[in-house]
This record gives structure tokens, C-alpha cells and sequence, in this order.
């Protein structure tokens, strides 16, 4: 008895995958240009450069802890926005993606009139000696500012999958409602605010034009490429965009394969 092999394409399925086909084709193509273009001898050399390690560590640490602080009062909000309703919800919601589409030198002038020495936050930061200007506090507001939406709207879309019968069963058990927060509606989330928390992490930490705005100096990576390519050209800006890029994919993997265990545990 012989079986057949033979696979059906759809003519329009066949179509879309080869538009899907382009799509990767236009993504991974100046990518693989860029590593193909850049010797081992270049990398080897740009990784012993102090500005570059230093750089590096920088943007990794200052994304995380911008992220994390932020999250605090994020995922709180993002729940509300999943659970009540409340007049001017619709405008609420739209003015959490405004950092989305503005562009992101103009977010970085529109927050540099609130945290620089003559805005509110400035002043008020003066008074106690502190500045955001040129400032690790400014990398970390100016990431947190271009990159909260991904973080809320993750965490949001999370906390309406979750079904409120199981809110309302531990609320009718005693339980108080910062316990149902904690301990029903966060756990049964986790995967969306673990998503929206890499990807908050990982738009903050490829921010240039608001950070370049608020804090040239200290340095972060995305500001050492565009400085090193103005002033020295491509050949000197390209290793250190290949590294930091290898970097960034060995943590963004990294963190998306400890997810994807701990949701198979």
C-alpha cells in the first residue's frame, strides 16, 4: 500500500510566503552585511578598548535598572487599565503609545523641559544637588520615557487574559485585594509581563535620539556609534555596532530561553 506525499501549496499561501520571504530578506540582510564586513581582528581590537567595555556596560545596566524601577509603577497601572473603567480611559490609553510615535529627539526635548535645572523636576532635584542633565539618572529617564509603552500594554494584555471568576473566587475566600494582585493576578500574567519587561529592556537600551538630547555624556553605546562614525567614519563605527549588537542578542536570547524553561517547568 503506497502513501502519498505529495503536499498541497496554495497558490496565496505561496504568494504570502514569499512577501514573508522579502520581509526577512529586508531585516537580516544589512545585518549579515555588517558582521560579514567587520574582521575578527576589528572586534578583537574594538573589545579592548576601555571607552567601548565601559560604553557597553553602561546601556546593559542603566536599560535593566530604568526597567525595573519604572516597572514598579507600571504594572500596577497596566492592571488598572485591564480592570476598571473609568472616564477618559480611551484618551489614557492613547497617550501611553505618544512616546511610540513621536519622534524620539523630540521626546527628549519635551523631557528635557521637565527634568532640566530650569523645569519642575529639575528645580525640585537641585534643591537636594542632584542633576539630570548629562546624568546616568537622565540615560534611565530618557530610556524609560520612549520604551514604558511596550511594558504596559504587555502587562495590560496579560492581565485581561487572566479570568476574573478566579479574582473574585480568592476575593470571596478573604483573601485582601493587593493579595489577589500578588498572588492570583501577577502569577497567572507572568508571561506577558516577562515579555513586556525584555522588550521595555531592550527598546531602552538601542535608545539614541532622546538620550543624545538629555545626556551626551556619560556615554552610552548607541551615542558611541553615531560619535565614532562622525568623526572617524564607518570603519570605526561599524565594530562597535557588531559588537554591542552581539552582544544585546546574547542577553535578549538568553533571557527569552530562561522564559520559555520556566514556562515549561
Amino acid at each position: 500500500m503506497r502513501l502519498s506525499s505529495k503536499i498541497r501549496v496554495e497558490p496565496l499561501s505561496l504568494a504570502f510566503a514569499v512577501f514573508g520571504g522579502l520581509v526577512l530578506l529586508f531585516i537580516v540582510a544589512p545585518l549579515i552585511s555588517m558582521f560579514v564586513r567587520c574582521s575578527p581582528g576589528e572586534l578583537v581590537e574594538t573589545a579592548k578598548d576601555a571607552e567601548v567595555r565601559n560604553s557597553i556596560w553602561l546601556t546593559l545596566w542603566t536599560s535593566m535598572a530604568a526597567t525595573v524601577i519604572f516597572a514598579v509603577a507600571a504594572i500596577p497601572f497596566a492592571y488598572l487599565l485591564a480592570r476598571k473603567d473609568f472616564p477618559l480611559k480611551r484618551l489614557v490609553t492613547a497617550i501611553i503609545d505618544l512616546p511610540v510615535v513621536i519622534p524620539h529627539s523630540a521626546a527628549g526635548i519635551a523631557l528635557l523641559g521637565v527634568i532640566s535645572r530650569n523645569g519642575f523636576l529639575g528645580k525640585a532635584a537641585g534643591k537636594i544637588g542632584f542633576s539630570f542633565v548629562d546624568s546616568v539618572a537622565g540615560i534611565m529617564m530618557a530610556m524609560a520615557f520612549v520604551s514604558i509603552p511596550y511594558l504596559i500594554n504587555s502587562a495590560r494584555d496579560g492581565f485581561l487574559a487572566v479570568p476574573v471568576r478566579l479574582e473574585k473566587a480568592a476575593l470571596s475566600l478573604g483573601a485582601s485585594p493587593l493579595q489577589v494582585f500578588l498572588t492570583v493576578s501577577v502569577p497567572l500574567a507572568w508571561r506577558a509581563i516577562l515579555s513586556g519587561l525584555i522588550l521595555m529592556w531592550a527598546r531602552g537600551m538601542s535608545e539614541f535620539g532622546a538620550v543624545l538630547i538629555i545626556a551626551y555624556q556619560p556615554m552610552i553605546t548607541p551615542v558611541l556609534i553615531y560619535e565614532r562614525f562622525t568623526s572617524f567614519g564607518l570603519k570605526y563605527a561599524r565594530p562597535v555596532a557588531v559588537l554591542f549588537i552581539s552582544v544585546c542578542l546574547i542577553f535578549f536570547i538568553t533571557l527569552r530561553l530562561l522564559a520559555r524553561e520556566k514556562q515549561n517547568a
